[in-house]
């Protein structure tokens, strides 16, 4: 063999080597994380607390297309929303079909109860708190893919000695808002709900975050997927 054979071979055998390299690594790479984590916000205030029922429409849609390994939770927005109690339900469902079922049931469990105690919608509506406590249960939970679902019209009404005025954690979250619902007064000044929806869509782009409306509960699967 000659010298140029030789080196030759020896190229075709490095070029051989680094593909098979490249394809080893890329076969080795971590897969992408398909758990999802899933946050649902119910407006309990004014006029709108007669959407209550879309929250059973909506949290039974999800706890459907969830499986094991995702995590739902759901809370209410009234007066002062960053709290624990504004927390119904929450799960991480097991690996186990049994045991995730039995979550399942027991999640729904509390919404209906949740849902035939009340009473009194709240007189203010503090969305941002809601938001910052999905915010921090997202984040701890760490998935994949994380959703945050509004049920509201969007009007904040906040009390006066609420401090709302920071930023929220929005990063990679998905947040949907669901059935926005136009007030009396939107009749008037269709501005005034446009400019709602603007407004929400801006805050939460500003923070990381990704922005849709679905009015149509039956166009769920497209913000989902």
């Amino acid at each position: 063999m000659n010298s140029y054979s030789y080196v030759h071979i020896t190229r075709r055998a490095l070029v051989l080597l680094a593909i098979c390299t490249a394809l080893l690594l890329h076969g080795c790479s971590a897969p992408e994380d398909q758990r999802r984590a899933a946050f649902i916000l119910i407006d309990i205030s004014g006029d709108y607390a007669s959407e209550l029922q879309q929250a059973r429409v909506l949290s039974n849609y999800l706890l459907a297309n969830l499986n094991s390994g995702d995590s739902l939770a759901i809370a209410f927005i009234d007066n002062s929303s960053f709290t624990e109690r504004n927390v119904i339900a929450r799960a991480t469902f097991d690996h186990r079909p049994s045991v995730a079922s039995q979550q399942k049931r027991h999640f729904q469990t509390q919404v209906e109860g949740f849902l035939r105690k009340f009473k009194v919608p709240s007189h203010h509506s503090d969305i941002t708190g809601g938001v910052l406590l999905a915010s921090d249960y997202l984040q701890e939970m760490d998935a994949g893919r994380k959703y945050l679902f509004i049920l509201s019209d969007l009007r904040e009404d906040l009390p006066p000695w609420l401090d709302r005025d920071l930023p929220v954690k929005l990063d990679s979250v998905q947040v949907v808002a669901v059935n926005v619902k136009r007030q009396r007064q939107d009749n008037n000044s269709p501005r005034d709900y446009q400019n709602r929806l603007a407004l929400w869509q801006a805050r939460v782009e500003d923070n990381g975050g990704q922005w849709q409306l679905v009015n149509d509960m039956a166009r769920l699967e497209r913000a989902w997927q």
